[in-house]
């Protein structure tokens, strides 16, 4: 099966397909009981990050049991940070802290964009033994976080409910803030560059908190970043399609991809699909846009909320995603019957 005939690939060059083609946000994790089980031998989550073999295994794992369209490699939208010089570690049950960026002096204890790999290298070699050992038909996605989102956690040392640091830090001490946006779209080109050269045949940018930038802010930190790090990949890497995600964009969902030069924008689930089909498809390929709450209670709604996005979507090119990530408390089975609905009907 060659490169075209893959059918992300080919909805990502504007083909309406009869079935759209599936893959789950976050379907590598902890829902899953191998998963969990392939952390615990990693003995922490970063290690199971760093540890090629077994993250390429834990992106195998829901390839395995559900054959979707597309596996995303394993890793973490803060290894990048960790590569650029901020101390990263994991709070089990509450998630990343990072040293905190707030001043000049903070900044500039920060590595070049263009030391990153050596700490990167790892998440590489992942992707070479993806591109080895995943089904011939599964396209690989690579992926990093959007400047604004990873700047959000690297001023505020952790997630925040509102971005609140982060937005001050831009509002009151914007010369600080661009260099951390700017030396975080150096780094993030470097760093999609080398997945790709190491055999991602997808990209995306997860924005994840793009929702909390308004107006000429939504301008200067979401659409910007994505716009010239979309541009310098395609320079170097014409043929090789990118996914952004500006989770929250809302309206702004609007022209996003024309703006950007992005191939697809993965929409959430704060709209319609409706409204997705007549505002945002009309530009090309849009992924999503199921609620990751169907993944745990499942049932009719799962089904004929799926059937709906199917429908409203299918007359574009679509890719079947949900709005977020699956969460841990999802239940496997009920993949499957989203899958199932997806493919043929639900029977």
């Amino acid at each position: 099966m060659g490169m075209a005939e893959k059918t992300i690939l080919r909805a990502l060059a504007g083909e309406t397909l009869e079935t759209p083609p599936i893959w789950m946000m976050r379907q590598a994790g902890r829902y899953l009981p191998e998963y969990r089980a392939t952390r615990a031998q990693a003995g922490d989550f970063l290690s199971l990050c760093y540890n090629s073999k077994l993250a390429a295994e834990v992106t195998l794992q829901p390839i395995r049991r559900y054959g979707f369209d597309a596996s995303i490699l394993f890793a973490d939208i803060l290894l990048l940070p960790q590569a650029l010089g901020a101390d990263l570690w994991f709070v089990t049950g509450e998630g990343p802290r990072l040293s905190t960026i707030e001043t000049q002096a903070d900044f500039d204890k920060l590595n070049a964009a263009s030391a990153i790999h050596e700490t990167l290298n790892p998440v590489y070699e992942t992707v070479r033994i993806l591109r080895r050992e995943l089904p011939k038909e599964t396209t690989l996605i690579g992926f990093a976080g959007a400047p604004w989102t990873v700047a959000t956690y690297m001023v505020a040392g952790r997630g925040t409910p509102d971005q609140g640091p982060a937005h001050k830090l831009k509002d009151e001490n914007p010369e600080v803030f661009d260099q951390i946006i700017n030396i975080l779209i150096e780094g993030t080109v470097d760093y999609l560059s080398k997945q790709i050269e190491a055999g991602a045949e997808v990209v995306k940018l997860f924005d994840s908190w793009a929702g909390s930038l308004k107006g000429a802010d939504f301008d200067r930190y979401a659409l910007e970043p994505a716009k010239k790090i979309i541009s310098e990949l395609k320079a170097r890497h014409p043929d090789v399609p990118v996914i952004a995600f500006p989770r929250g964009a809302g309206e702004r969902y609007v022209g996003f991809a024309k703006a950007t030069g992005a191939d697809c924008v993965a929409l959430d689930d704060g709209v319609t699909p409706e409204w997705a089909a007549a505002n945002v498809q009309v530009d090309g390929c849009v992924q999503g846009n199921l609620k990751s709450s169907h993944m745990v209670t499942g049932g009719q709604d799962l089904v004929d909320e799926t059937r709906k996005i199917v429908e409203a979507l299918g007359k574009g090119p679509h890719i079947f995603n949900l709005g977020h990530g699956i969460t841990p408390d999802a239940d496997p089975e009920n993949v499957q019957l989203m899958i199932d609905t997806v493919r043929n009907g639900g029977h």
